[in-house]
């Protein structure tokens, strides 16, 4: 086993790692984006950012709030694979401050190029960051990490270089193609983290048995799905999708299938995961029954995903990944049961009332805003404090 070197850090607790300062401003620039969106919608005010509210938020949802989660965490996750210390201090510093002016920068009276420039340079730095060690140490396993944060960049690039265009089509194409492809990051890291967190919190110290077959399946799958929206072929609907969709979810479910261990549902910290995984399940299907002609709206898998899988995984890794990394014993108080009970109802209102009512899409809003108010309150103080056992980090 790998044992991280004890090195000098910061003094601010906030710059020692990378998932201190991405967890904070990623959790809180979505609570204010989904307010600042809902606002939008019920004509409570009126924003103009650049390319118009429906393209911000698309992009922002994704490549800046989930973004800022995933880096933060790999970031952090680095340094565990590798035994070589993670990204901290003035470059962390940098790294989260460039983020933050990408999120700005909507809104600044900026040269098209110049944000494009500023909001296209995040994630291959962020590659550059997990490369130097992932490379160093020769640790092939986690070389498709790299490649997928590369391909999420480049989903990016085509999504501005459709607003710079001012054509629908390549920012939806761009969108979606990096939507799907934070579901592989989902998919490969989910994989890794939730059996062996179920087995340990549990109490089960023998590892997970070993399935390469059904994760190598997992990561072409949803690997490939990407591909099929850069190339168009979700433009319109196609049996041989459906096909793809289908299968996909069927190996969602056999995964969850395998997991599973009935003491799980004792434990928020694990069924909160379980859960949030589970929607990549009816995000697949739903696309399947779209492919296959059933007249369904796409957006409403879409939504599964975002909400249901995405912002679900998102706000369990971090309540699980702060306490771990601030040598904290691995328990939540009840107001975080709430929390990941209020994104369940969240994606639940979005995809299954929302159809019916708008109240259904006040309500996702209401469910997640709470939410994410409920882990800044309790993980404020954590991420900005110092470990308790005084280790570095």
């Amino acid at each position: 086993m790998l044992v991280q070197p004890i090195t000098a850090r910061p003094r601010q607790a906030l710059w020692a790692l990378g998932f201190r300062p991405f967890f904070l401003g990623g959790s809180l620039f979505a609570l204010v984006a989904l307010l600042l969106w809902s606002g939008v919608l019920v004509g409570i005010y009126e924003l103009e950012p650049a390319g118009g509210m429906l393209a911000w938020h698309r992009h922002e949802m994704l490549f800046g709030f989930a973004v800022a989660i995933v880096a933060g965490f790999l970031l952090t996750a680095v340094q565990n694979w590798s035994g070589i210390p993670g990204l901290s201090g003035r470059p962390l510093q940098g790294l989260f401050l460039l983020w933050l002016l990408g999120r700005a920068s909507w809104f600044l009276p900026l040269p098209a190029w110049l944000l494009v420039l500023i909001e296209g340079a995040f994630l291959p730095l962020v590659a550059l960051a997990l490369a130097r060690p992932i490379i160093q140490r020769r640790l092939r396993n986690n070389y498709p990490i790299i490649g997928l944060v590369l391909l999420i960049a480049a989903c990016q690039w085509l999504t501005l270089i459709g607003w710079l265009r001012d054509d629908p089509l390549w920012q939806r194409r761009g969108v979606l193609a990096g939507l799907w492809l934070v579901a592989a990051m989902m998919s490969v890291i989910g994989g890794r983290v939730i059996p062996f967190f179920t087995r340990r919190g549990l109490g089960i110290m023998s590892p997970t048995p070993a399935r390469p077959w059904l994760d190598r399946a997992c990561l072409l799958g949803s690997v490939a799905l990407p591909l099929t929206y850069v190339l168009g072929l979700n433009d319109a609907s196609h049996p041989l999708m459906a096909v793809l969709f289908a299968a996909l979810a069927v190996l969602h479910g056999v995964r969850l299938v395998l997991w599973h261990d009935r003491g799980l549902w004792h434990m928020p910290l694990l069924w909160s995961l379980h859960l949030a995984y589970a929607w990549l399940i009816p995000a697949c299907l739903g696309l399947a029954l779209w492919h296959a002609g059933v007249p369904i709206n796409p957006s409403l898998a879409a939504h599964a995903l975002t909400v249901g899988a995405m912002t679900g995984l998102i706000v369990a890794m971090m309540a699980r990944v702060s306490l771990g990394h601030t040598g904290r014993p691995l328990q939540v108080p009840r107001s975080m049961s709430w929390a990941f009970a209020l994104i369940q109802l969240a994606a639940l209102a979005r995809v299954i009332v929302a159809p019916f009512t708008p109240l259904g899409l006040g309500l996702s809003v209401l469910f997640a805003s709470a939410a994410l108010l409920l882990f800044l309150w309790h993980y404020l103080p954590i991420l900005l404090r110092a470990r308790v056992d005084g280790m570095p980090g």
